[in-house]
């Protein structure tokens, strides 16, 4: 079931945030993702985030900003059972246009969005980083 995030989702929400992009990001030194954990937790419950829930457990969420993907995130145990799918697909449903950025490094990440329909737009580097950064978007085809 997707829903609307509530504040009491937060720990799994930063729990699955902490550990996905720990997972996806090899490339990115740990360090950066939990000097990064704080700020992102007080700063997510400002943007509009659907969690994926089968019974009482998160299993993955996607948050966005008007327009903008800042993530799907996807418990590690639960990936590759269409989740991420199914919450991109939500957020599609009330979207004419969606933007997101994606590190070029994270292949699977970019072939998922590729498949979605999504396109690059154009590179550029991610100054907190220095990694290169695919700027990618949807468009709904009416």
């Amino acid at each position: 079931m997707i829903r609307r995030f509530k504040i009491d989702h937060l720990e799994a929400v930063m729990k699955i945030w902490l550990e996905s992009n720990i997972s996806a990001h090899d490339f990115i030194s740990r360090n950066y993702w939990q000097e990064n954990y704080k700020q992102v937790e007080k700063v997510l419950p400002d943007a509009e985030i659907f969690v994926y829930e089968e019974g009482d457990a998160v299993l993955g969420f996607i948050g966005l900003t008007e327009n903008y993907i800042a993530g799907i995130f996807v418990d590690a145990n639960s990936q590759s059972q269409g989740i991420g799918k199914a919450l991109l697909d939500h957020v599609k449903k009330s979207s004419t246009q969606l933007l997101l950025q994606v590190y070029k490094k994270n292949s699977r990440a970019v072939r998922f969005y590729i498949r979605e329909g999504f396109a690059v737009l154009n590179e550029q580097t991610d100054e907190h980083t220095g990694e290169t950064e695919l700027v990618m978007s949807w468009i709904k085809l009416i």
